[in-house]
């Protein structure tokens, strides 16, 4: 693998630099699916491993068809553990949403996984895809840390209250909002007008505007993008690929049935 290939190499640097940059979650065990995704011109796909169809085992061929359309392929691994992330790393990942945080201190940790030493604890071996093949040498391991999109889920009460702390860690570079997750955290199932969740997003985008940072979410109407770009998100994941497949072969039908 070419870790300098343009798209894993300026992803971060375009968040990071405020850019507003579109993705969708790949939820289907389908490299063909994938493919067919990144060839629709988003900016990044997440591989989805936590809520997802596909397993670790499938993940190389999903890397390999994003890679080829020019969009980057994150992954959001099973957990925040320290083998889930390393492994999705090794295998090539540019980045990782790291799902179901509750503190600071348990992002902090995360995010330490996703980098080699001395910056976090990412165990150091540079023959595996991520780690260039073997192309790259021990003293220049912190290019590839400079290349890893850090993507914590704020999913629960405790990392809406420690986001400001969240967004100043090293290896952060995204605060990403997962709604249903939040919104049942807060007692408020599917509330998404309600006023405590609302309040949440603000401490989100506060946060992440204090550190530059970027502020993400999830959505699955587009006609809602305008209105989360004037609260300040700036990473908007539009749905999933199985929901667009559903959604379209519906309105298909419903379309071929009444005419």
């Amino acid at each position: 693998m070419d870790v300098t290939a343009p798209a894993r190499a300026t992803l971060r640097k375009r968040v990071l630099g405020g850019e507003t940059t579109f993705g969708l979650f790949v939820d289907l065990d389908s490299p063909l699916a994938a493919e067919l995704c990144g060839r629709a011109g988003y900016d990044w796909l997440v591989l989805d491993l936590e809520h997802g169809a596909a397993t670790e085992a499938d993940l190389l061929a999903l890397l390999h068809a994003v890679e080829v359309t020019g969009s980057t392929a994150l992954v959001r691994p099973q957990s925040g553990e320290r083998l889930r992330i390393g492994r999705a790393l090794d295998l090539g990942a540019a980045g990782i949403m790291i799902p179901q945080m509750r503190s600071a201190a348990e992002a902090r940790e995360a995010v330490s996984f996703l980098l080699y030493p001395p910056d976090g604890v990412r165990g150091v071996a540079l023959r595996t895809r991520g780690g260039g093949h073997g192309a790259v040498s021990h003293d220049r391991v912190r290019e590839l840390n400079a290349k890893v999109l850090g993507i914590v889920q704020v999913e629960a009460p405790g990392t809406v209250r420690d986001a400001a702390e969240i967004a100043a860690i090293d290896g952060v570079d995204v605060l990403f909002v997962g709604p249903a997750d939040l919104s049942h955290s807060l007692g408020i199932p599917g509330q998404f007008g309600h006023e405590r969740y609302r309040s949440a997003l603000r401490t989100v985008v506060e946060a992440c505007v204090a550190n530059g940072k970027a502020a993400g979410i999830l959505v699955y109407d587009p006609s809602l993008v305008p209105g989360l770009l004037a609260d300040g998100f700036r990473f908007i994941g539009i749905g999933g690929a199985g929901a667009l497949l559903a959604d379209h072969a519906a309105a298909a039908l419903d379309v071929a049935r009444t005419g």
